[in-house]
């Protein structure tokens, strides 16, 4: 017991560096059940990722706290909090990091713990915990944290005995609060499952109560799993529009009413509410339509960093599909927005900024949204890559589901996202998530991730798959012309005194994508009438005769143009199966309003 406790009679007291052993030993409990309670995921909706949220959540612990030198118990307790509230990460993550902000809070400034005060620090994260959510519910996590709390209060007030059996009697407690959660909510009996999060908390107390008894961490193995398979990916999901994105978001100030807060995120009808943290850093966790408005809102309070909205629809929809291999993209790629569901398709938005204004890439900001800010004339906006966390996240939630995951980028030669993925990749698993370099944007890129998701769909392979792209790649072609290159010239892509030319000679300039994935000026079209149809002309010219063509038109706030140009389109290539639809940030904001762009791609590739 030396190695975990420092004898201090009358009463044994933990000192930081067991307590810090312990916490690591039981978050690589969760770590490595990441996957199985992912599977058993219902509540409050099958989206199936409450083990990587968990994962997530305490990754950033390990990653901070758990890696630096602690100088005494409070110290290491309170950096864990805030290290969870930074990382919190869906609704079961927030939750652990306000019961770990409380237990911080309640023995700040104590070197050694004796069982006594961990009793009621646990007592006190427990309280907070079941604060920070606006509707509280039995049989989840909540339920399990209370019965932990409760059985080391009692044993707390009994006295006697030493840490391992206060703690091994409060475990026991937790363990048949687990298996109590499908009697107290229906949608976990009718599936047979214990509760997702609470499960979660489960395995963080066996690590550590393996650690209490061996005096080491022993290899995690699975102590809450079930055999009910893949729940998640075969419940069926009650559609809510008004409640679709799991989303999330940092506040920093000063002093923030954490109650005033959680009221004002229930007063814009958002569900699922969390508000996690203490008066200086605060994780919101909700569910709703329109994640702008929680971002907006969380403004009012303070600093708002670390935006995320996840569509739980879409992840439902890629979890239950029966394909083996995820396919994932940012959303630098454009397509039909059904194309989402109907093939399960995980994607990562960039980042869309108007000055000091920070949005979600179709998710925090509709593209009709910014079309409407780009005509203002105000500020230029400016697009940015996903961070490696975010693509983290989808990657680790897909393979819960599916034997792998691969992810169909933005053109490395136009955007720093295809290595942001990459990076993420390396660090989830190399060998079961794969990258894919597309050399192509918008259209041509979401052509490919259609021709990846209809692979995917058939049954092929990862490397099935990625051998079909390659065969693709120089195939799919990338055409766009711009009505006015103001934009381009203000936003440094195109030299200021080629606007004063273009514009005498009533010149609309036509970019092609390069081999090497790079856009460049290939000719232009003189005179404003007509676009559509003699840009059509000008594609047609260009490309092989006889071919079967699939093809994607997208516009920059011009639907007609667009249905103009896919028609003129198919007069001159004859068979096309093709779509229109709006492109967004990555392309709109350098080509500006009334841009059109199209791809073309072989149906019967070589």
């Amino acid at each position: 017991m030396s190695a975990v406790l420092e004898l201090d009679p009358p009463q044994p007291r933990v000192n930081a560096a067991a307590l810090k052993r312990a916490l690591i030993a039981g978050v690589r409990q969760v770590l490595a059940q990441r996957e199985a309670i992912d599977r058993i995921n219902v509540f409050p909706v099958p989206d199936g990722d409450t083990g990587s949220n968990l994962a997530f959540t305490l990754h950033a612990v390990m990653g901070g706290a758990l890696s630096a030198p602690a100088p005494d118990c409070g110290a290491l307790l309170r950096r864990v909090a805030d290290d969870a509230i930074d990382g919190a990460r869906g609704n079961s993550g927030a939750i652990l990091a306000q019961f770990l902000q409380g237990v911080g809070e309640t023995v700040a400034g104590e070197r050694l713990l004796t069982p006594a005060e961990l009793a009621r620090a646990v007592r006190r994260g427990a309280t907070q915990a079941r604060q920070a959510l606006s509707e509280p519910r039995e049989g989840t996590i909540l339920s399990v944290i209370a019965a932990f709390a409760e059985a080391l209060d009692e044993r707390a007030n009994r006295g006697g005995a030493g840490l391992q059996h206060w703690y091994a009697a409060a475990l026991a407690r937790a363990r048949r609060a687990l298996s109590d959660t499908p009697k107290q909510l229906a949608a976990l009996r009718q599936a047979g499952v214990v509760d997702a999060g609470a499960m979660g908390f489960v395995e963080l107390l066996e690590g550590i109560g393996a650690f209490l008894q061996h005096g080491r961490a022993v290899h995690a193995q699975a102590t809450a799993a079930n055999d009910a398979g893949d729940v998640a990916g075969h419940t069926a999901l009650e559609f809510d529009p008004l409640h679709r994105f799991c989303t999330e978001c940092l506040v920093e100030g000063e002093t923030i009413d954490r109650h005033r807060l959680r009221s004002a995120v229930e007063s814009i009808g958002a569900g699922s509410v969390v508000v996690a943290g203490s008066g200086s850093r605060v994780r919101i966790h909700a569910h709703l339509g329109q994640p702008q408005q929680l971002f907006g809102l969380a403004a009012r309070f303070g600093r708002v960093s670390g935006q995320k909205a996840e569509d739980m629809h879409a992840q439902h929809a890629a979890a239950a599909g029966e394909a083996r291999v995820a396919i994932a993209v940012d959303s630098g790629a454009d397509f039909p927005d059904d194309w989402i569901l109907r093939h399960g398709l995980q994607v990562v938005p960039v980042r869309v900024s108007f000055g000091s204004e920070d949005f979600l890439d179709k998710i925090g900001l509709t593209t009709a949204e910014f079309y409407r800010r780009l005509r203002s004339g105000g500020e230029l906006p400016k697009t940015s890559q996903p961070p490696p966390g975010d693509f983290r996240r989808r990657f680790e939630a897909a393979l819960s589901h599916k034997d792998a995951v691969l992810y169909v980028g933005l053109s490395s030669a136009l955007s720093g996202t295809l290595q942001s993925g990459e990076g993420a990749a390396q660090r989830v698993d190399a060998e079961r998530v794969r990258v894919f370099d597309t050399l192509n944007a918008s259209c041509g890129q979401g052509l490919m991730v259609l021709a990846a998701a209809e692979a995917a769909a058939r049954g092929e392979s990862v490397e099935q798959i990625l051998a079909r792209l390659e065969r693709l790649r120089p195939q799919t072609r990338l055409y766009a012309c711009a009505r006015d290159i103001a934009h381009a010239v203000r936003g440094g892509r195109v030299p200021a005194w080629v606007q004063p030319i273009a514009r005498f000679a009533g010149l609309t300039p036509i970019a092609a994508l390069k081999p090497d994935g790079r856009l460049g000026v290939r000719g232009g079209l003189l005179g404003s009438g007509r676009v559509p149809e003699r840009f059509a002309a000008w594609v047609g010219r260009r490309v092989p005769r006889g071919q079967r063509w699939r093809a994607l038109v997208g516009h920059c706030d011009a639907p007609a143009d667009a249905e103009a140009l896919l028609e003129a389109l198919r007069r001159r290539l004859g068979e096309v199966e093709g779509w229109a639809v709006e492109a967004g940030p990555a392309i709109g904001a350098h080509a500006g309003p009334g841009a059109l762009v199209v791809a073309l791609q072989p149906r019967d590739p070589d």
